[in-house]
């Protein structure tokens, strides 16, 4: 789900950001967080990570919590910060409800676990908040995103990289020189 809305992201015209870009260990993870969201304009939020640790029974609640302060920097900022535009997406419409029913009246945009879908949202939401009517249609993308998962093992041969333990920026990486090479296709 990650690889599909990244390149949904990429291929859209933008420049994905996410806290795995830079390893610092003498960089508090929360801090870089905080420092992409100021820097952001869009943020996407992905809450169908959200679910109980199956040793711990505790649940992972990064993406809500990313979520709550990219809410508050839109709502108490200043400037640029007002600006910000948002997509919540989950496995399905009302899921959210149950762990953060605190963010009910919020446009939740359903991916029912499914890539596609998720491309669909995630392109449908930047064609709208950006207006640019540049970005090609959902099934275009969709196409594209197939194509780039067909191609990806010889590009990372290509690259010397082990497409089964891509960094993020490694993952980028691969989808800007798959790009270079299907420009045509645009």
């Amino acid at each position: 789900m990650f690889r599909a809305i990244v390149f949904a992201v990429v291929d859209c015209g933008y420049e994905p950001r996410c806290a795995l870009e830079a390893i610092d260990g003498g960089e508090v993870r929360l801090q870089k967080i905080e420092k992409i969201i100021e820097e952001s304009k869009f943020g996407i939020h992905d809450l169908s990570n959200m679910s109980l640790d199956p040793v711990t029974k505790l649940p992972r609640f990064n993406m809500p919590l990313e979520l709550g302060l990219f809410l508050g920097a839109k709502r108490f900022g200043e400037g640029r910060q007002k600006e910000k535009r948002l997509i919540i997406l989950d496995l399905d419409q009302f899921r959210y409800r149950k762990a953060i029913s605190d963010i009910s009246g919020q446009d939740i945009e359903c991916h029912n676990g499914n890539t596609d879908e998720a491309i669909a949202c995630i392109r449908n939401w930047l064609r709208t908040v950006s207006k640019r009517k540049t970005i090609p249609g959902p099934r275009h993308i969709k196409d594209r995103y197939n194509q780039y998962t067909a191609d990806l093992p010889a590009i990372c041969k290509n690259l010397k990289y082990d497409a089964d333990d891509l960094t993020f920026n490694d993952l980028w990486e691969t989808m800007v020189e798959w790009q270079k090479a299907n420009a045509e296709e645009q």
